[in-house]
């Protein structure tokens, strides 16, 4: 790996932007803009007996049913595939699906806020925006893709003023172990 890194040179910009220190106060507004976004709008789901509880799946099953309904006409908002994949595996476990969304939402922006694993973080929350985008929904989503794509590229950097700061050097990477696991 040493090879590949000498052979080609992180940029400075990248380097800049996605690894220094210098410029993670500038992540931290990132964060907490996408984190609020994502804690509210799932706090709004869990505190909804139409998401979680007794009717969970109600709101979503109308949410996908919409979007099923956008997969016809001459160009529709929703790839068939898509629609069937809703239509016969989400629609199909709609109220398992409900908790997932709901407590997945409220979940991201808390590790986002607090800058616990934020690459992780910021992945699942792009994973979600993707998902509404492909259901037809457009939004706050792109500018919320735009930004934790942003977010997974600082990674290193993303959560210097959070969580990350002090936990990502005890438990390491995939490719270096931290000082947990150093003995």
């Amino acid at each position: 790996m040493a090879d590949l890194q000498e052979q080609f040179p992180e940029p400075f910009i990248a380097n800049w932007l996605f690894a220094s220190p210098y410029f993670a106060w500038a992540w931290l507004l990132v964060r907490l803009y996408v984190g609020w976004q994502w804690l509210s709008a799932g706090y709004g789901k869990i505190t909804s007996p139409l998401w979680v509880g007794a009717k969970a799946g109600v709101a979503l099953s109308g949410f996908l049913n919409g979007s099923i309904l956008k997969t016809t006409g001459a160009h529709p908002d929703v790839s068939g595939w898509y629609g069937y994949f809703l239509q016969h595996v989400v629609i199909q476990n709609v109220g398992w699906f409900s908790y997932v969304v709901a407590y997945g939402e409220l979940l991201v922006g808390v590790a986002l806020i607090l800058g616990i694993f934020t690459g992780i973080a910021a992945f699942f929350g792009a994973f979600m925006n993707m998902n509404y985008l492909f259901a037809g929904t457009v939004s706050i989503n792109p500018l919320m893709f735009l930004c934790e794509l942003f977010l997974i590229l600082a990674w290193r950097v993303a959560g210097w003023y959070g969580l990350d700061r002090w936990l990502l050097p005890l438990l390491g990477t995939p490719w270096k172990k931290g000082k947990i696991f150093k003995k």
